[in-house]
């Protein structure tokens, strides 16, 4: 039996992540490969106190269907969040609930992008939101960055050739590069938004994971200064990497128009995000739970990310190039190729695999021109011990 599949899915292929992740089944394999936050760090008996809540106080609404919007407790929790970072004057009619900011995007390609539209995203950017655009018939443009996210005078000449549909941007923390785009860049961002029209998309579900001193506001929060930007800016928040990956709880704030046309999108594809989940969250979020579970993620990826930025210095010295990030989930690594080593991350990921650690090589984060010498390590799941053991064994594969 033959299946005639969609033609949309030509142009995708399996994440390479995934694929990776059939290779970690060796006993005492060390992962910095995924982008989990560490299970540990999960505040267990407020969720179990929050999920009692929400079945003590409207069982009904928590188990029963519920609006595409989302749970009303929930929004507003969330614009409470958001007014913590800056964003005045939101209402929780200005957002929609989404399973998981991976579904945030998702609404977006199905709303913004017809075949053949043309679409900017950071070299490298998020994986999934490549294949996802891509999905959508988008022509998938990478826009250069430095240390310090996406360089603006680059991005605007794109924009001004390709007039893209939609711009796609990690500002705070990203992933895979852990770069953390300036005040001023964001200010710049959105001063071309306006002045060439253009959907600007801020995804930010690391913004909470500083080290030390908290980020730059975000675009968001940003554009009430710049005047005209909100009507060319959507921003996609979640709670997976804070709170709990399970829940699959992410939100979408964007214009008007747009936010309607992603309602009814999402009417058509799972009619409402969990309502249990929301209601959950809303409650551990009432609860006041969050700023204390935040201080010891932060705390402890921290730690981690230090340890494991001192390991490749101590380690692999000259032979890798990388900016200590100031927070998130990443290092991004440059392969250097100093006293001849190896530079091509692919074929170091598999020899690194045989020595018992797993990394995600950089390749398949680039849209377009991939540089093969990069590498994506975590440290997210690994303790500092699993962290100087799993960078030493790296130090052996190079």
């Amino acid at each position: 039996m033959t299946l005639r599949f969609a033609s949309r899915l030509d142009n995708v292929e399996t994440s390479a992540i995934r694929e990776l992740f059939k290779l970690l089944g060796k006993p005492g394999i060390i992962s910095f490969a995924g982008g989990f936050p560490d299970a540990a760090m999960f505040d267990v008996e407020g969720v179990r106190e929050a999920a009692n809540a929400a079945l003590t106080e409207e069982p009904g609404a928590a188990l029963q269907y519920g609006a595409t919007e989302g749970y009303q407790p929930f929004r507003e929790q969330i614009v409470g969040l958001m007014a913590a970072k800056g964003v005045q004057s939101l209402t929780p009619e200005q957002l929609i609930v989404t399973t998981g900011s991976q579904q945030a995007l998702d609404l977006l390609g199905k709303t913004m992008i017809s075949p053949g539209d043309k679409v900017i995203v950071e070299g490298p950017t998020f994986l999934a939101t490549i294949q996802c655009f891509r999905l959508y018939g988008a022509e998938v443009i990478s826009a250069p960055t430095d240390e310090n996210g996406v360089i603006p005078e680059a991005l605007e000449q794109l924009i001004a050739e390709h007039q893209p549909k939609l711009v796609y941007l990690i500002p705070t923390f990203g992933n895979p590069s852990g770069a953390l785009l300036s005040l001023e860049r964001r200010r710049q961002v959105l001063e071309m938004a306006v002045r060439h029209q253009t959907l600007m998309v801020e995804d930010d579900p690391y913004g909470d994971l500083y080290f030390d001193a908290p980020p730059p506001p975000s675009m968001l929060a940003l554009s009430d200064s710049v005047p005209g930007s909100r009507d060319y800016l959507a921003h996609c928040g979640s709670m997976s990497k804070v709170l709990s990956p399970g829940l699959r709880l992410g939100w979408l704030i964007a214009p008007a128009e747009l936010l309607g046309k992603c309602v009814m999108c999402k009417q058509f594809s799972d009619a409402h995000t969990s309502t249990f989940s929301q209601a959950t969250a809303a409650q551990y979020l009432k609860a006041g739970r969050m700023p204390a579970t935040l201080d010891r993620v932060r705390t402890t990826y921290a730690a981690r990310s230090k340890a494991m930025g001192e390991g490749l210095r101590s380690q692999l010295g000259d032979a890798v190039r990388f900016v200590q990030p100031l927070g998130g989930m990443f290092i991004w690594v440059q392969l250097t190729g100093a006293r001849g080593q190896e530079t091509d991350g692919n074929a170091l990921a598999k020899r690194a695999i045989e020595q018992g650690v797993a990394f995600v090589p950089g390749t398949p984060f680039f849209a377009q021109n991939p540089d093969t010498s990069t590498l994506r390590l975590s440290f997210a799941t690994a303790d500092i011990a699993r962290i100087e053991e799993g960078i030493a064994r790296l130090a052996k594969a190079l």
